[in-house]
């Protein structure tokens, strides 16, 4: 087995007994619980490290669109966000900057 592809089944195990501790302990524990807190805080790093990487170094088809688009899509979301709070809004709104700057750039 390549290494590449030993170090994605370990991600899937891994990930498949995070899922299932979770889920165990998950009746257990207080929204207010620090186990919670952590668990919520590692997600949004997560998400944060994957949003950085895909504006500073993407890949594939986004790296077709000039980094100013990027970064200004990135800025609307951010405001989105503050500004209403949710998922969707932000997604919306940045992803149309970013095209629509991209078609014009």
């Amino acid at each position: 087995m390549a290494g590449a592809d030993l170090a994605l089944l370990l991600l899937i195990l891994a990930g498949i007994a995070l899922r299932g501790g979770g889920m165990l302990v998950a009746g257990r524990l207080r929204p207010d619980h620090p186990l919670v807190r952590w668990a919520t805080s590692v997600a949004l790093a997560t998400l944060a490290a994957f949003v950085a990487a895909c504006v500073l170094a993407p890949g594939g088809a986004l790296a077709t669109i000039p980094f100013a688009a990027r970064l200004a899509g990135l800025a609307v979301a951010i405001a989105a966000l503050a500004w209403r709070g949710g998922l969707l809004l932000p997604l919306l709104t940045g992803l149309g900057v970013t095209l629509g700057l991209s078609a014009v750039m």
